[in-house]
């Protein structure tokens, strides 16, 4: 029950983090690229490959911890259904290519975050 509250509230503590670090950067980008969310992505994606790499090193971080804070902390910042909806939106108001180039940044920058991430957490 004690690590259900602790993710519960890891999650909080993310999603707080995202709202900080989501308006912060909307505050100065004012273009149709959704940039608070990629970069919100990119960021949780980076740390998640971390450490799942040091999880998986053995030894480094224990499965409690990895819990709290990739399942709890990180999957309250990160936030890939907002990101489905502004790529939904950015096709729906026909901003084809900056709707392409989001969906394909979305994609790739996030699965070489984790596996650049993974790299540096099993050192």
């Amino acid at each position: 029950m004690m690590t259900f509250l602790l993710v519960c509230l890891c999650g909080g503590l993310g999603a707080m983090t995202r709202f900080v670090v989501n308006t912060s950067i909307q505050r100065w980008w004012n273009r149709s690229f959704p940039l608070s969310t990629f970069v919100i992505n990119v960021i949780a994606t980076f740390c998640a490959g971390i450490a799942a790499g040091a999880y998986a090193k053995g030894g480094v971080v224990d499965h409690s911890t990895y819990l709290l804070f990739v399942t709890g902390f990180l999957g309250g910042f990160s936030t890939f259904s907002t990101a489905i909806n502004e790529m939904v939106f950015l096709l729906r108001t026909r901003k084809w290519a900056i709707g392409a180039a989001y969906i394909a940044a979305t994609i790739i920058i996030p699965l070489l975050c984790v596996a650049a991430g993974w790299w540096i957490g099993s050192l």
